[in-house]
């Protein structure tokens, strides 16, 4: 926690609005999507999604594949909980389904389902996309998928297995936008990014979780954004951005939100 704190301190210091960006591509990005102040009709359909899952207080037991929970002691846990402490925040929900409604994208991957909250907010962003979920933990995806069900959300595809297993039988894909939450480990997280750089377009979107997690991921992100072939990358903190726009010079931006 305290390399978090530090490390935010840094943010804050280094960070800008849309005011101090020259790239026309990330001023544009900025100013019409990040700071979209308008709320759409959505927005209330994932209230309502997040408030039946803070009211339930059925109990999962969790198979974790990731880093482990700074929050919860044991692996049963309250789906109250999950939703609570774990589960993406009601402000970064918003924004992810404007960046699917901005970018509409055709094929959508998640890495870590959870709850599928943030599944929900990119379904709604792009009705029309094809989205593939894939969540380690049987018993979290069964219940993401009831969930995901319950609100008739039908352009999700939800896949209870190990990222590993996942990338090996769906070979030969690409995704133009890929929200990676799921194991906040460096080496997973830059493997995971090597095998996404074969499955990626020009106009394809990278975005990771909690990059300053801790310091080795951190270093994950810094390695991220130096690869040759990521033009654009914008830190926002608590997500890293890249981009593989061949139009544009390579620059890095950190944006506060």
């Amino acid at each position: 926690m305290l390399y978090q704190a530090k490390s935010f301190i840094k943010f804050v210091l280094l960070s800008k609005n849309s005011h101090g960006v020259h790239s026309p591509f990330v001023y544009h990005l900025v100013s019409k999507c990040f700071y979209d102040k308008r709320v759409y009709p959505e927005y209330s359909i994932l209230k309502n999604y997040r408030e039946k899952l803070l009211t339930d207080d059925q109990f999962l037991e969790i198979t974790d594949f990731g880093q482990g929970s700074r929050v919860f002691k044991t692996n049963k846990r309250k789906v109250s909980g999950i939703a609570k402490n774990a589960g993406i925040t009601a402000k970064r929900q918003r924004l992810l389904f404007r960046l699917v409604r901005y970018f509409m994208p055709s094929e959508v991957l998640e890495l870590g389902t959870s709850l599928g909250l943030a599944t929900a907010a990119m379904a709604l962003g792009n009705t029309s996309a094809a989205i593939k979920t894939v969540e380690g933990c049987p018993n979290t995806a069964k219940k993401a998928k009831e969930m995901l069900e319950a609100f008739h959300l039908k352009n999700i595809q939800l896949y209870a297995q190990t990222f590993e297993t996942f990338f090996s039988e769906n070979k030969g894909e690409n995704y133009q936008f890929v929200y990676i939450d799921g194991n906040h480990n460096k080496e997973k997280t830059l493997q995971y990014f090597e095998i996404l750089l074969e499955r990626v377009e020009n106009n394809s979107v990278l975005i990771f979780d909690d990059i300053y997690w801790s310091k080795p991921m951190s270093e994950a992100w810094q390695e991220i954004i130096a690869h040759k072939k990521v033009t654009v990358s914008i830190d926002v903190f608590y997500w890293g951005i890249v981009f593989f726009r061949k139009e544009q010079q390579k620059e890095h931006f950190t944006i506060r939100l």
